[in-house]
C-alpha cells in the first residue's frame, strides 16, 4: 500500500519505520527544512540545541525500530545513562538530586526531610507507582481504546489505582514534606500537564524512569532523529521536507490523499497524521466529513500550556567553582507551586515569577558546543495563546527576567559570557509547528481527556486516516508518541488483513 505521513517528529518517524518494514511504500511529508517537528536541531555559531524533548526514557522503544529493521541500535546511537536524572532546585536554595538508585533516594529524602516518616512513604508511593506502571503502561498504552467498551472494561482497574486522583494528590498521601511532595510531583509537566489536574495514572512516570533510567544520545536528540531517518531511507522510505500538507483528500469519508501548500495533489491508500490533532481536523478536513470532531468540541477540549525555551551558549564553562553544581538535567523550582500553576494552566495569565527547566547537554558531550563553552536551554511553562499575554510585547521583558535570574542565581557572569542565543514563545508553537493555540503538547492530559476520550489512532468518520503523536492517545513524551505508532501500525496491518480475507 501507498502511505502518506504527515509530519516527521517522533511519532511520525516511528510509524513511518514500521510501515515501511512491513514493505509498504512511505513517503514522509515534512513541512519544515529539516526533521524532527518539536525534536528539531537548531545549528549555530558552532553549538548544537536540540529543539524540544531532551529526557530519553524507555530506549526498548527506539530500539524495536532498528530490531524491526533486522538491525542493532548501538550499532547506530550511543546512549548514555544520566546519573542523577535530575537536580532539583528549591527556591530557599536547598536541592535534591532525583535517581533511579532507592538508596541513593533515600538518603537524599532523610537530608530534605531530616526523619524517616518520608523514606517510608517513599517507599510505599514507588510500590504503588510499579502497579500503576504495570496496568497503565505494561498493558494498557499500547491498546487503541476505539471503543467505549473498552474504556468500560478497565474503569474498576482504573478506580482501585486511584485514577480519580491527581498526581499531587496521590504523591502526598505518602509524603508529607512539601518540597518532597513537589520533587516526586513535577513529571506530568514534562507531558504538558498540571500536577495538580493529571490523573495519577502518571504517577507510573516514576517507576518507568527509576526502573529503566534516563538516557541522552550522544549528539543530542539530534542524534536520535538523524538515525531514525537513516533507518528509514534504508527501508525505501521518501521524506519530503518543505511540503506543508493544506488538506487530506476524504471524499466519500475515505482519506485517499493529501494536497499541499504548491497545489500538489498526492495519491495515497492510508494518510497518517502525526502533525497536531486539533490542526488536522479543523484545517485539514472541511466540518461535515467528521462529525465526531466538530469545531466546537475541539475548541472545548483543554489543551497543555505552551512554553518559551531560549537556547543560548556561553564562552565559558560552569561546573560549580562560583555558583551550584548544575546537572545535566535541572528542575529549578519557584517560590510558587501551585499557584504559579494555576496561573499557567487555569487563568492562563503570565506571572512575574516562574519554574523552570535548565538543559546543560555539554556537561555529558562536550562536543555539543565549540571546545570551552557551554551549551544551554531553558524552558519556562507559560499559558497557550488562549490567554490573555501579547507575546509581541511580553517575549522580551520575560526572556530578560529570565537571563537575569539565571545570572544571578547559577550561571555567574553570564551576560558578559553571552555568544549565541536563540529563543521561541508560544507564537512558535502555533505557526512553524502549526499547533493549535500554540500549545506545546496537544491536548491537556487529564482523565477526561485521556485513553477513549482522547482522539482516537484511527479517525473514527473518516476510513484510512490515522493520527499518531502527542494529541492522540496514549499521549506526549517520547514514549507515549513512539508508543502511538505502534498502535497505529497494528490497527493499519489489522486492516490489510481483513481485506485479504
Amino acid at each position: 500500500m501507498q502511505v502518506l505521513v504527515i509530519g516527521s517528529g517522533f511519532g511520525g518517524l516511528a510509524a513511518a519505520i514500521r510501515l515501511a518494514a512491513r514493505g509498504h511504500d512511505v513517503t514522509i511529508l515534512e513541512q519544515r527544512d529539516a526533521p524532527g517537528g518539536r525534536a528539531y536541531v537548531y545549528r549555530q555559531d558552532g553549538f548544537t540545541f536540540d529543539g524540544g524533548p531532551t529526557v530519553i526514557t524507555a530506549p526498548w522503544l527506539l530500539a524495536d525500530l532498528f530490531e524491526l529493521a533486522g538491525e542493532t541500535m548501538a550499532d547506530h546511537l550511543d546512549l548514555v545513562p544520566l546519573t542523577p536524572f535530575y537536580r532539583i532546585f528549591f527556591d530557599d536554595g536547598d536541592s535534591m538530586d532525583y535517581t533511579g538508585d532507592p538508596e541513593a533516594m533515600e538518603a537524599e529524602i532523610r537530608r530534605l526531610t531530616g526523619g524517616e516518616e518520608d523514606v517510608a512513604g517513599y517507599r510505599q508511593f514507588s510500590r504503588q507507582s510499579a502497579r500503576i506502571f504495570a496496568k497503565g503502561f505494561t498493558e494498557l498504552a499500547d491498546k487503541p481504546f476505539l471503543s467505549v467498551a473498552d474504556m468500560l472494561r478497565i474503569a474498576p482497574d482504573l478506580m482501585r489505582l486511584q485514577s480519580f486522583r491527581t498526581v499531587y494528590g496521590f504523591v502526598s498521601r505518602f509524603v508529607r514534606n512539601e518540597k518532597l511532595r513537589q520533587a516526586l510531583s513535577f513529571h506530568p509537566l514534562l507531558i504538558g500537564g498540571n500536577p495538580f489536574q493529571t490523573t495519577s495514572v502518571y504517577a507510573l512516570i516514576h517507576h518507568l524512569e527509576r526502573h529503566w533510567g534516563v538516557w541522552f544520545a550522544r549528539g543530542g536528540t539530534a542524534a536520535i532523529v538523524d538515525a531514525l531517518v537513516a533507518l528509514f531511507q534504508r527501508l525505501g522510505g521518501t521524506i519530503r521536507y518543505n511540503s506543508p500538507v493544506t488538506r487530506i483528500h476524504a471524499g466519500n469519508r475515505r482519506a485517499s490523499g493529501v494536497r499541499l501548500a504548491d497545489g500538489t495533489d498526492l495519491n495515497s491508500d492510508i494518510v497518517v497524521s502525526n502533525g497536531d490533532v486539533a490542526q488536522t481536523y479543523r484545517t485539514m478536513l472541511p466540518e461535515h466529513v467528521r462529525p465526531t470532531w466538530t469545531d466546537e468540541k475541539l475548541e472545548k477540549l483543554r489543551y497543555s500550556m505552551s512554553l518559551v525555551v531560549i537556547y543560548f551558549g556561553a564562552d565559558r564553562q560552569y561546573r560549580g567553582d562560583d555558583a551550584p553544581a548544575l546537572a545535566h538535567h535541572n528542575i529549578i523550582l519557584g517560590p510558587r507551586y501551585k499557584e504559579l500553576l494555576t496561573d499557567v494552566f487555569t487563568k492562563k495569565v503570565l506571572a512575574d515569577d516562574f519554574s523552570l527547566y535548565l538543559h546543560m547537554p555539554t556537561l555529558t558531550d562536550p562536543n555539543l558546543a565549540p571546545e570551552g563553552h557551554e551549551a544551554f536551554y531553558v524552558l519556562s511553562p507559560v499559558p497557550h495563546l488562549g490567554g490573555s499575554a501579547d507575546w509581541a510585547k511580553a517575549a522580551r521583558p520575560y526572556r530578560d527576567r529570565i537571563m537575569q535570574f539565571l545570572e544571578d542565581r547559577y550561571l555567574p557572569g553570564l551576560s558578559r559570557h553571552l555568544v549565541t542565543e536563540h529563543m521561541i514563545d508560544p507564537r512558535h508553537f502555533a505557526t512553524t509547528l502549526s499547533s493549535w493555540q500554540g500549545s506545546a503538547f496537544s491536548i491537556e492530559p487529564v482523565l477526561t481527556q485521556s485513553a477513549w476520550f482522547r482522539p482516537h489512532n484511527r479517525a473514527e468518520d473518516i476510513d484510512n486516516l490515522y493520527f499518531v503523536g502527542a494529541g492522540t492517545h496514549p499521549g506526549a513524551g517520547l514514549p507515549g508518541v513512539l508508543t502511538s505508532a505502534k498502535i497505529a501500525d497494528d490497527l493499519i496491518a489489522g486492516q490489510s488483513e481483513s481485506h485479504e480475507d
